[in-house]
C-alpha cells in the first residue's frame, strides 16, 4: 500500500478521500478474506478468516459511520454559514 496514492484536501467538510480509499481497500480485503475461507477446507483456518471478515466488516461500517458524521456536520455548518450570507436573502 502506498499512501503517496492518496491525495488529502485537509479541508474536509462534506467528506473524507482519506476514509473512501480505507473503505475500498477494507472492501477488497474481505472479498479476498471471504474468498480464501470458501476455498479452505482446514477448519481452524476458515475460522480465523472467518473472524477477519466479521473484523473487515466493522472497520468499514466504521468508516462509513465516520463518513455520514462528516457529511451531516458539513450539511449543519453549510446552513449556518447561508443563514449568515446576505446574497442567500
Amino acid at each position: 500500500m502506498n499512501t503517496k496514492d492518496i491525495n488529502c484536501a485537509h479541508a474536509c467538510k462534506n467528506s473524507c478521500a482519506m476514509l473512501k480509499k480505507g473503505i475500498d481497500l477494507e472492501s477488497e480485503l474481505t472479498g479476498f478474506y471471504e474468498e480464501l475461507s470458501t476455498v479452505c477446507d482446514y477448519p481452524d483456518v476458515q475460522s480465523f478468516l472467518s473472524d477477519f471478515v466479521v473484523r473487515h466488516r466493522k472497520m468499514i461500517g466504521d468508516m462509513r459511520e465516520k463518513l455520514n458524521q462528516m457529511e451531516a456536520r458539513g450539511q449543519v455548518l453549510d446552513g449556518i454559514i447561508s443563514s449568515f450570507d446576505p446574497a442567500g436573502v
